[in-house]
């Protein structure tokens, strides 16, 4: 493979051949099982990739959704603590690793050496091979280790943690320790969720506890104080659009080129992030000469801003606005 391949490029270069001669009524059966797991609502103290089937359909169904919503959360990371470079990463329960990609894109030309922990050897051991077929060092160098991700776990010091679409599947007590560990050993630590209701409380847990453990957030919410928005009446989650290959769109079922993957998450730091902006927290409304952004403001409050055409440029950036980003725009 090429090296010089951008990295979420190479991810979909390494995916490509991966269901090659599994029977795609079983990758169906596989998948339908995932989505079940995926949606369910009870944890699991066991892993829920069992096989190489299970992982093959596994990658081919998350992956790239993962990949691109990690991608979106680790954006956020760097605009908020610019200087950070991180030269150890650990990826708590990262099976097939579309985090470890996403870390490795993000860093590109400084990746940090990656440790991937999980408790399925299966997903460990397609996370090598896609790898070791990526074409890119930092990939090709991680160290894929077998783990049980639970109140035992315990980790060297890291300068980047990540853990994504995990808290889901284990126990209240065991992602309490995990978060736990992942905030008493590391600089700066990322979660995500899915952009579901359950998903961010699971966010606003782990917030809770990363600010109880003495960090601070970094993003998506401009602030560490309670979060404004009131339980059971809405929910803080972004979208991150995912191209998807014709593999991706088999394995889904779909038509469209690509789809949008909804997601909750929470970056924070050992050390003083920049100071924060607001945060555009719905999809912008534009309408016939105005745009209207939802915001997540540094006091703490949500709010609403209405921009108009006689605002000039800030009208022009307000249309080019994207669910997530900071407001205003950097223009320094």
């Amino acid at each position: 493979m090429n090296a010089t391949l951008p990295t979420a490029d190479a991810l979909r270069s390494a995916l490509a051949g991966l269901l090659d001669g599994l029977p795609p009524s079983q990758a169906a059966r596989a998948v339908d099982r995932l989505i079940a797991n995926y949606r369910g609502t009870t944890p699991t103290d066991a892993p829920v990739l069992r096989d190489r089937s299970d992982v093959a359909a596994y990658a081919a169904y998350r992956m790239p959704a993962t990949f691109e919503a990690v991608r979106s959360a680790l954006g956020a990371l760097r605009d908020a603590a610019p200087g950070f470079t991180p030269a150890t990463h650990t990826d708590i329960g990262g099976g097939t690793g579309a985090a470890t990609w996403a870390v490795a894109e993000a860093w590109e030309d400084e990746a940090p050496r990656t440790t991937v922990l999980d408790w399925a050897e299966p997903a460990l051991a397609l996370g090598r091979e896609l790898a070791a077929a990526s074409g890119v060092p930092a990939l090709r160098a991680a160290r894929w280790e077998r783990s049980r991700i639970s109140a035992s776990l315990r980790l060297e010091s890291s300068d980047l943690v990540t853990v994504s679409y995990v808290l889901k599947e284990l126990t209240e007590a065991d992602r309490a320790a995990v978060v736990t560990e992942a905030a008493r050993t590391a600089q700066a630590v990322v979660i995500v969720e899915p952009g579901t209701p359950d998903g961010y409380a699971r966010i606003i847990e782990a917030r809770d506890r990363l600010i109880g453990a003495g960090l601070t957030v970094a993003a998506p919410c401009p602030h560490s104080g309670d979060c404004p928005i009131v339980p059971g009446t809405d929910w803080c989650h972004f979208a991150a659009r995912v191209s998807r290959s014709s593999l991706h769109r088999q394995v889904k079922g779909g038509s469209l080129p690509y789809e949008d993957e909804k997601f909750s998450y929470v970056a924070a730091t050992r050390f003083p992030p920049e100071p924060a902006p607001s945060r555009i927290v719905r999809k912008p409304q534009i309408r016939k000469g105005l745009v209207l952004l939802d915001l997540c403001e540094p006091e703490g409050a949500l709010t609403r801003t209405t921009t108009t055409k006689r605002h000039g440029e800030l009208y022009k950036a307000a249309r080019d606005a994207e669910w997530g980003d900071a407001w205003p725009p950097h223009t320094g």
